[in-house]
């Protein structure tokens, strides 16, 4: 113990001596909080749409206004010719053309129906396919208001209606910050964790002062506890500072157990530590743990759910994500901030994160070699 503890105590000394390491663990989740939950929005606005109308009556000019209303399209071109408004798009001046065909009006009173055209830049497919399902949902909403209309007309049988309300659990207002920021914050605490641990032990081997823990009596589980729980205790303290800021800019308070949070975040830790320091005792540079830290971390980030649903993946992408520990995080995180989950509700996955702690840290224990 009393080794443990001078090793403690050097390697407290040696992160806060380092003020780039001081400013990637404290100034860099502040900063990210901050400033990516803003960014990183599932929602599209100043969509640019080119309307073309043929028909310029009464019932499509409120269409037009009713789609320009709704704080999603900026009306770019409102032209009579559709070669004008591909043009538009062409010079990537638009990214939806609306068609309204001439005598829509008349067509949809006496038909009961009419056809509009909608045409959509593909180039960036997630905003041609968000711009076109809200351009879908407007012109629906348009429609019904249409019929309720029509139904207060004495030509029309008044028929009895059905409306439905809708309620959104967990996130009532839909709010993509509440989805986003819990999401973000894993993957700071996962940064901390293993990103730095990795750096931290390539750079004593860089520098020779590896050599010298190398020649002392200094046990291996004594040598991997001393590197472990400075960053255990780090990537805590990131974990609590991203709480803060969480309540304090957004407004975010876990419905769930905090209790919850941190015993997961605790054994969750110990696994991306253990991942660390094995790529630290397989690397011979800082450049070389740099390299493997980021094709992993891109790895692990694309395939954590945290940007796009891992049920929405392929079949071979969802089996690699058994074996992402940030992918448990995230999902754990959001379970417990938005719906008030308990250590019960996340049994499977704490004990799938302490096999993951377990079989890292005994590989790093294996791995460590006292040899120059």
């Amino acid at each position: 113990m009393r080794t443990l503890l001078f090793l403690l105590q050097k390697e407290f000394r040696q992160i806060f001596r380092d003020k780039a390491i001081l400013r990637m663990i404290f100034a860099m989740p502040i900063l990210q909080l901050v400033v990516l939950p803003w960014a990183a929005d599932y929602e599209m606005k100043n969509i640019r749409l080119s309307v073309v109308d043929h028909d310029r009556s009464s019932y499509s000019q409120k269409l037009v206004n009713k789609i320009t209303s709704s704080g999603y399209f900026q009306l770019n071109t409102y032209t009579s010719s559709f070669a004008d408004a591909l043009d538009e798009v062409e010079k990537d001046r638009a990214d939806l053309i609306l068609e309204i065909p001439a005598k829509f009006e008349k067509t949809l009173i006496r038909e009961d129906e009419a056809t509009l055209f909608m045409a959509l830049n593909a180039i960036n497919g997630v905003k041609a396919n968000l711009g076109g399902a809200y351009l879908r949902s407007i012109i629906q909403d348009y429609n019904r208001e249409v019929r309720m209309d029509w139904i207060q007309l004495p030509r029309f049988n008044t028929e009895a209606r059905i409306e439905v309300a809708p309620s959104n659990w967990y996130n009532p207002l839909l709010n993509y910050q509440y989805f986003m920021v819990p999401g973000i914050l894993v993957i700071l605490v996962t940064l901390v964790g293993s990103f730095l641990t990795a750096l931290n032990i390539v750079r004593e081997k860089e520098v020779g002062t590896m050599e010298q823990i190398n020649v002392t009596p200094i046990k291996k589980h004594h040598f991997i506890l001393g590197k472990l729980i400075p960053f255990w205790i780090l990537g805590l303290v990131v974990l609590t500072i991203g709480f803060l800021i969480s309540w304090v800019v957004y407004g975010i308070v876990p419905l769930g157990s905090f209790v919850t949070i941190y015993v997961f975040a605790a054994v969750y830790l110990l696994a991306v530590l253990g991942l660390g320091l094995l790529i630290s005792s397989y690397a011979d540079s800082q450049q070389q743990a740099m390299l493997i830290s980021f094709f992993m971390m891109m790895v692990f980030i694309l395939l954590s759910g945290l940007y796009t649903s891992i049920d929405s993946m392929p079949k071979w992408a969802q089996y690699i994500t058994y074996l992402n520990p940030v992918a448990y995080f995230i999902e754990v995180i959001r379970l417990v901030v938005l719906k008030g989950a308990g250590l019960y509700e996340i049994r499977q996955q704490l004990l799938i994160i302490t096999g993951f702690a377990v079989v890292l840290n005994a590989w790093a224990v294996l791995s460590y070699r006292k040899r120059s």
